[in-house]
């Protein structure tokens, strides 16, 4: 879960000069990457060989 704390200590690792739309590009960054990882700790994930083939029908 994205807490109060880590989108605090992601936006003071920007540059000052840093826009609106950064700091939210950057709080959505945080809360895909907490996604991923709840995902794959729940090993909800597709192994390589699946992303293929569903890139490969995407493809055709």
């Amino acid at each position: 879960m994205l807490t109060k704390e880590k989108i605090i200590s992601g936006i003071q690792k920007l540059p000052d000069s840093v826009t609106i739309d950064e700091i939210l590009d950057q709080i959505v960054l945080l809360e895909k990457i907490e996604k991923g990882m709840d995902q794959a700790d729940r090993n909800q994930v597709f192994s390589e060989e699946e992303v293929d083939a569903k890139i490969a029908k995407w493809l055709d």
